[in-house]
């Protein structure tokens, strides 16, 4: 069973060359440098705003790890031993 497989991989010289001269026919080469300062702007923010969002997820993780580890929220009672204790030694 022989099956053909079709786009795989990146495409290579001569398909980014027909790419370049079709977007050259439409655009015109006049549009093509504004076009691609355009495009890495917003490739730029897409990235900046992917790694906000990871450093906030990482962060939320974190705090969800620094907790006193029995899964359970923490009551009043031990906030407030954890403060007089506190406070006892200093």
């Amino acid at each position: 069973m022989d099956t053909v497989q079709l786009f795989v991989g990146v495409p290579g010289g001569p398909e980014l060359l027909i790419i370049l001269g079709i977007a050259v026919l439409l655009f015109g080469a006049n549009k093509l440098p504004a076009l691609a300062r355009s495009s890495g702007q917003a490739l730029g923010e897409f990235k900046k705003g992917r790694q906000e969002i990871e450093a906030e997820l990482r962060e939320a993780a974190e705090s969800t790890t620094e907790d006193d580890g029995d899964g359970g929220p923490e009551t009043g009672a031990d906030a407030n031993g954890a403060e007089a204790k506190a406070a006892d030694v200093a």
